[in-house]
């Protein structure tokens, strides 16, 4: 069994594999980290790896002494992929948006991809059908759209998340959802459409937490799935080991 962890900006999520099947997943805070990942290891006591891709600040040693019987793994540039790096500056692509293009090449062959990654930030990554990795685009995700109008004016407020009662706000708070669920439902839309205009037969990926939030509000037919970086994970280590 693989135990796939992906630590995040806000949150670490993680699942365990057996071979390609998702048996569980998991979500919880950084602070959880240790006790959490004791208690799924307790629950499947036959994991052998552990496979770590992490876009924070957590500490490998927190992984490493979490178990010594286990084969922990940290997913890095170095690793070998199944597409081709045509990022011009490969060494700061972000190692989750790595993992995403593993996944999208491994589980859609011979097709233009694109997988958008709807989290604390919003990261668009295209992948031709000759498996190279041509670039994307990142913009602030939806709770950061929301804390900014907050933060970087003197009276608007802080709203939580939710789905706007009218696409012409009638108050403040209505004009604040529409301008962000709408405003970036319209973004990603706007995205695909340039790449449907420059590619065909291309595979649209909607993957992160808000994942099946904004899938209801795109004009455009995507494949959205939750659980995509976890199974890229996987997936991932799995085409390393028998490539290295």
């Amino acid at each position: 069994m693989i135990l796939a962890i992906d630590v995040g900006n806000t949150r670490i999520k993680a699942a365990v594999f057996e071979d390609n099947t998702l048996l569980e997943n998991f979500v919880f805070l950084k602070t959880e980290l240790e006790k959490s990942i004791k208690n799924i290891l307790e629950k499947y006591k036959n994991t052998s790896d552990l496979v770590v891709a992490s876009v924070s600040d957590v500490e490998k040693e927190a992984f490493i002494r979490l178990n010594t019987t286990l084969n922990v793994h940290f997913v890095s540039h170095s690793d070998a992929f199944p597409f081709v790096n045509c990022y011009e500056t490969p060494q700061t692509l972000g190692i989750d948006r790595m993992v995403l293009a593993a996944g999208a090449t491994l589980q859609h062959p011979k097709q233009n991809r694109l997988v958008i990654d709807a989290g604390t930030s919003i990261t668009f990554d295209f992948i031709d059908e000759n498996d190279n990795y041509l670039g994307g685009a990142i913009a602030p995700g939806l709770r950061m759209r929301y804390e900014s109008l907050h933060n970087f004016t003197a009276k608007l407020p802080l709203l939580t998340l939710e789905n706007p009662t009218h696409f012409i706000g009638k108050s403040t708070s209505e004009s604040i959802h529409s301008g962000v669920v709408n405003g970036l439902a319209f973004e990603i839309d706007g995205y695909i459409n340039e790449i449907k205009g420059q590619y065909s037969k291309i595979i649209i990926i909607l993957t992160g937490g808000d994942a099946v939030f904004l899938a209801k509000r795109l004009k455009n037919t995507i494949f959205a799935n939750s659980n995509f970086l976890l199974e890229s994970l996987n997936q991932t280590f799995q085409y390393k080991i028998k490539n290295d």
